[in-house]
């Protein structure tokens, strides 16, 4: 595909650095817009693209199942011995994830025996085709477009890192998370990786702020939108359709916000499966945002669109308009227990249950857990100072008296006043389900 990008309405006089225009104002634009027919997806025309949403979660469709207690297969042990992912270098031990096609998620039982970050050994890994092997002494990141004041900038690696250093403890999320519940749980049909919980994790991000890059590259006060892209292989659906390298645009207001640069993963330089040598990272907001492997951005004096904003990571379905929603954002809120599905339990022995919550809007304000399938609820202690765009540990003491089946359920609260809702709105790409999960242990004598 053509470098170029196609733009819709350009608007002249954008919004300056100084004072960027709400990223809510700005979807709603970019909204309108696309109702008006003015959008296209990098020369895919929607009406090209819709019948390639299946391949949204470069997987294949979740089926539809009852509603109620079935297992997920990362937890029920259907997926327990993990195969070589395509294109994954990193080891990936059984223990440790289930692997989705060219994805590995974490088993999140994993993560008891971890602290507030995630190792690299155990963060999920998402792909779209395979990691590549990049050469850090070779590569140049590339600013370039009609947002900037002079002609296209590189920078070295050392050149990044000559700039004031900033550093994030954030989550990486993709919008997919907690897909397979639309299944197991509400009995709906979705399409892409069925994954759990465990498309998640949070790691200390050390970079440089995009903002400082843009400004040294010459951000001009018409630039209105900055698209990141990655040197990962294009592309390719099952029908052969090219939709070039993975590239999303972001807001000026986000880009110049708390978005970093980032080179380093947990003080160590960025793995191949995670972004190395450069990835962007845009805390708070779905996975897709955070761009691995970066290799241009483009800054832009109009609104930009790829497939990956246009037709892929929007809510579809009859609870949204048949154009579907405006671009995914921010992340939802969720809470998860580090236990494998239908783990055991001893009557009469106090146990101590823990799991992690969080949120893309605020900090986590409480979690509470019920051991009875929502009969009561007990308030549950936290271990983390809650922060906005990263988790926080719990843990409840339970002693179990009756021997059985029983079903165990987390529900976060965040500070924003957000509860987890008992189910999610369907949406046909299974994006941002947020429901309690109901986690089915078995108790015995």
């Amino acid at each position: 595909m053509s470098d170029s990008r196609r733009k819709a309405n350009p608007v002249p006089g954008g919004a300056p650095p100084s004072s960027p225009s709400s990223e809510a104002s700005y979807d709603r634009r970019r909204l309108h817009q696309w109702l008006a027919g003015e959008a296209r997806a990098d020369g895919v025309a929607r009406r090209d693209v819709l019948r390639l949403v299946a391949a949204a979660g470069l997987a294949a469709a979740v089926p539809a199942g009852p509603a109620g207690l079935a297992a997920p297969a990362a937890w029920a042990g259907t997926s327990a011995t993990a195969a070589p992912a395509p294109g994954i270098v990193k080891p990936l031990p059984p223990e440790r994830f289930t692997v989705r096609g060219t994805n590995a998620e974490t088993r999140f039982e994993s993560l008891a025996a971890t602290g507030h970050t995630t190792p690299v050994s155990h963060f999920f890994v998402r792909n779209h085709t395979t990691t590549p092997r990049l050469d850090a002494d070779t590569w140049a990141l590339r600013i370039w477009g009609d947002g900037l004041t002079g002609g296209p900038r590189e920078f070295t690696l050392d050149d990044l890192k000559r700039l004031p250093s900033a550093s994030r403890t954030a989550f990486v999320e993709c919008a997919g998370n907690g897909r397979g519940f639309f299944a197991t749980q509400q009995g709906q049909e979705v399409s892409g990786t069925a994954w759990t919980l465990g498309a998640i994790g949070v790691a200390r991000w050390g970079g440089v702020r995009l903002a400082d890059v843009l400004r040294a590259a010459g951000l001009s006060r018409r630039a209105v939108d900055v698209m990141p892209r990655g040197l990962d292989a294009d592309y390719i659906t099952a029908d052969g359709t090219d939709l070039g390298r993975v590239r999303r645009p972001l807001p000026l207001a986000k880009a110049l916000d708390d978005v970093i640069l980032a080179y380093e993963m947990n003080g160590e330089p960025l793995p191949p499966d995670h972004g190395y040598p450069l990835r962007l990272l845009a805390p708070s907001w779905v996975g897709i945002a955070s761009i691995k492997w970066l290799g241009d951005i483009e800054v832009s004096a109009g609104p930009l669109y790829s497939p990956w904003n246009t037709d892929f990571y929007r809510l579809y379905g009859d609870a949204y308009p048949p154009q579907g929603s405006a671009p995914l954002t921010r992340q939802t809120l969720k809470s998860a227990f580090e236990l494998p599905w239908n783990a055991p339990f001893s009557t009469g022995t106090r146990h101590r249950l823990t799991g992690r919550a969080w949120s893309g809007a605020g900090a986590i304000a409480r979690v509470d857990v019920s051991t009875d399938a929502g009969t009561t609820w007990h308030r549950a202690r936290l271990h983390d100072t809650p922060r906005r765009a990263t988790w926080t540990r719990w843990s409840l003491p339970w002693r179990p008296t009756t021997p059985g089946p029983t079903t165990l359920l987390a529900r976060a609260t965040d500070t924003t006043g957000r509860v987890q809702p008992e189910t999610t709105p369907h949406n046909t790409q299974g994006y941002l389900f947020d429901a309690v999960v109901r986690h089915a242990v078995t108790v015995g004598d």
